[in-house]
């Protein structure tokens, strides 16, 4: 494993323990150069399906687009980076289920915001914003109501 502070190719890796869902391997590793100290996660890699665009693109899956689309909707409220990253092992859970080769992206977008609205209203809010891409007040007005009904 390269070492991310001086770029050497070879580190050892000094402790090892599963994480706390057991998903994935947690690694504490030492440069053989510098001697800093590190850690990785190590995943199982799965096939999970591509992900179909609204304009018909066809993409794989990216963890990290997921997270990243999350910690904004989620900026400056109480929701742990431990909390969204068990929300998107779910989602990729029910990827790993999905019986089709391609899975729309307005299903993955969906069942984030499902995720999401159990979690923290205010983010469910400024998720549905972004996804739905309201044209106008009253769009948003009308998703804010039926989120008061719930």
């Amino acid at each position: 494993m390269k070492c991310p502070f001086c770029a050497h190719p070879d580190s050892k890796v000094v402790d090892s323990r599963p994480d706390k869902g057991g998903a994935a391997i947690r690694r504490r590793r030492e440069c053989e150069s510098c001697a800093k100290r590190f850690t990785t996660h190590e995943r199982i890699e799965e096939t999970l399906p591509l992900v179909l665009k609204k304009d018909g693109r066809r993409e794989p899956f990216d963890r990290m687009k997921i997270i990243g689309g999350i910690l904004k909707a989620c900026e400056k409220r109480q929701v742990s980076r431990e909390t969204i990253d068990r929300l998107v092992d779910r989602l990729e859970g029910r990827l790993q289920e999905w019986s089709e080769k391609e899975v729309p992206s307005t299903t993955i977008g969906e069942w984030v915001m499902t995720e999401i609205h159990d979690i923290d209203e205010v983010a469910y809010v400024r998720f549905a914003s972004v996804y739905r891409s309201f044209k106008d007040v009253n769009e948003f007005m009308v998703e804010l109501q039926d989120l008061l009904k719930k």
